[in-house]
């Protein structure tokens, strides 16, 4: 965890959840009812404006790939091992030490999907595994922790549009009650209340960030199994978040 995702929220609406100049706004991406491991979708970060006198952060939401790639990583492709990050050592790994000091972000979702062993046995003799999407019980956006970082292409000019490639990764821990059943690990969020004190790039008190995210609280967790399509990364659609039976998952 997290391995897959749903990023279905209009651009609309996440500016204004979010409270985002437009103008400080990448454009709107279609909904994604499976995100995988070096994908783009939106991710909500905060930036000080360069060549100006506002030393105060604004908000951005920005189309970013996800799997971390490190400033000083030789090979971009190292990002799609590095999708999440652990929230019990993130502030000390050298691979995201860096980002979690001042480049923290909020990944809104739809929710997540996990999968669980059955009692089923595939043709590879191992149990097979049944998807289950975990969304908030109230609302339409789990804000989870995140980290970014950009990285500097050595082999183009300044002025070519893949200068800069700009990842993320999204921090996770030990799962609750909620999803603990079916996988060890979850996502971190970030409640309201923190929101601005998280995305400040200017607050580099690890400790105080760290306090700032939390799993998400026993109860605001709803499960349950959704359709095998989800598998494969290649499938998209509304159809994928559509409960379906006991009997069907079985």
């Amino acid at each position: 965890m997290c391995g897959r995702y749903a990023s279905t929220t209009s651009r609309n609406t996440l500016l204004e959840t979010f409270e985002i100049d437009p103008e400080r706004a990448d454009p709107e991406m279609a909904p994604d009812y499976n995100v995988a491991p070096t994908k783009t979708s939106p991710v909500v970060i905060a930036r000080v404006p360069k060549d100006t006198d506002d030393e105060q952060p604004h908000r951005q939401l920005r189309n970013l790939k996800w799997g971390l790639t490190p400033f000083w990583s030789k090979d971009p492709k190292i990002g799609s091992r590095m999708i999440n990050a652990r929230a019990e050592t993130v502030h000390e790994k050298p691979a995201y030490r860096q980002c979690f000091k001042s480049r923290r972000g909020i990944v809104p979702v739809a929710g997540f999907y996990e999968w669980f062993p059955t009692d089923e046995v595939g043709k590879s003799g191992k149990p097979l595994k049944q998807p289950y999407f975990i969304h908030p019980a109230e609302g339409d956006i789990l804000p989870l922790a995140g980290i970014f970082d950009f990285w500097r292409n050595p082999d183009v000019p300044d002025e070519d549009p893949d200068a800069w490639l700009v990842t993320f990764s999204v921090i996770t821990t030990e799962a609750t009650d909620d999803v603990g059943h079916i996988h060890d690990r979850m996502p971190m969020s970030v409640s309201p209340e923190n929101w601005a004190d998280w995305l400040d790039p200017t607050n580099t008190d690890v400790d105080y960030a760290r306090s700032l995210m939390a799993p998400p609280a026993p109860g605001s967790l709803q499960t349950y199994p959704v359709s095998k399509a989800v598998n494969n990364v290649r499938n998209n659609g509304a159809d994928l978040l559509k409960p379906i039976t006991v009997e069907e998952a079985h």
